[in-house]
């Protein structure tokens, strides 16, 4: 537990140039401490002290959240665990954390680096799917950016679209914004359930992703252009965030995401992952230094690349991955 202690205060107080050795510190920590990485740093003849560089790095596929309890510690050590929603008959991730304290401060002052105090907000959250079921990080999430909103008007929408489009014009335009955060295909039924908006200049329209099997998938563009359109804002912005991971990073337009000082992402060869693409586009490897408690070196199913001006776009899913619950739009 102590250990944890270091880490967070270390991860919450880090600097962009300090990333990369405790990167290493970490690793070497996991290394040893987590049964299943270093089984599987073992399975791959992999030592981890000749690890010098993040390149060097091993990650874990994750896909082991589902099949494992990805601890770097004791389970006694922690509190409890978030869990990923998926289809009928589909195995979940579950991610174990050390206090879910620390995880909603930290996903508070990530959120805030960006978009300024939460309690400059109405906070909206239009998450069907996602408060149907127990566990979920991103429900744990909205409730606490709730709360620290300190609105009586922020709050939770189910299916009740008029009642959500009513509270949006009551606080059209007022002195605080509005945060409408919703899954992908709720804000679409919205879109397309011919209900009249009233335009409002304090609204912004954040998507988490996810169809959830409720619609089919489409590009990311074409979602956007349709949000755009009927809640006419010049821009959708977007959370990338999933189960596995502790940290968010966010896209204030066309799918260009601004990553966190504790977040890395480097892009491996799609026919190889134990390889590094040599083009700017591959599969994401994601160094989360939140997951300090669990595994930070995790090699995703999500595609993507970097633009000339090095921001990271999110492309999609490989195409024989499962789908999960913030399935990533297809580009």
């Amino acid at each position: 537990m102590q250990d944890f202690k270091s880490f967070s205060s270390k991860v919450s107080n880090l600097k962009s140039e300090d990333f990369e050795s405790l990167a290493l510190e970490i690793f070497y920590f996991q290394s040893s401490r987590n049964p299943i990485y270093k089984a599987y740093l073992d399975a791959r003849n992999i030592t981890p002290r000749s690890i010098h560089s993040l390149q060097e790095i091993p990650f874990l596929p994750i896909r082991f959240f589902k099949d494992f309890h990805v601890l770097s510690g004791a389970k006694e050590e922690f509190e409890g665990f978030f869990s990923s929603s998926g289809t009928t008959g589909m195995i979940t991730s579950k991610h174990y954390f050390w206090s879910q304290k620390w995880y909603l401060e930290h996903s508070k002052r990530l959120f805030e680096n960006l978009y300024g105090s939460l309690e400059d907000f109405h906070v909206l959250a239009l998450l069907p799917a996602y408060l149907e079921r127990k566990g979920s990080s991103l429900v744990a999430m909205a409730d606490y950016f709730i709360h620290e909103s300190k609105s009586d008007h922020s709050g939770f929408y189910l299916y009740n679209q008029e009642e959500l489009l009513d509270k949006m014009k009551l606080l059209a335009n007022g002195p605080k914004k509005v945060l409408l955060l919703g899954v992908t295909f709720a804000l679409l039924d919205l879109a397309e359930s011919g209900q009249k908006f009233f335009p409002m200049e304090n609204l912004i329209v954040m998507e988490t992703g996810g169809m959830k099997g409720r619609r089919k998938e489409m590009i990311r563009e074409e979602v956007h252009d349709i949000l755009i359109s009927y809640f006419q804002v010049p821009a959708i912005h977007s959370e990338y965030g999933m189960t596995e991971l502790m940290s968010q990073a966010y896209s204030k337009g066309k799918g260009k995401y601004t990553l966190p000082t504790c977040m890395r992402v480097l892009l491996r060869d799609v026919n190889d992952p134990f390889s590094w693409s040599n083009r700017s586009q591959g599969g994401i490897n994601v160094i989360d230094l939140g997951n300090f408690h669990s595994c930070s070196f995790i090699e995703t199913q999500d595609l993507g690349k970097y633009d000339e001006n090095g921001m990271l776009e999110v492309l999609g899913r490989f195409d024989n991955s499962e789908i999960r619950g913030c399935n990533l739009l297809v580009q």
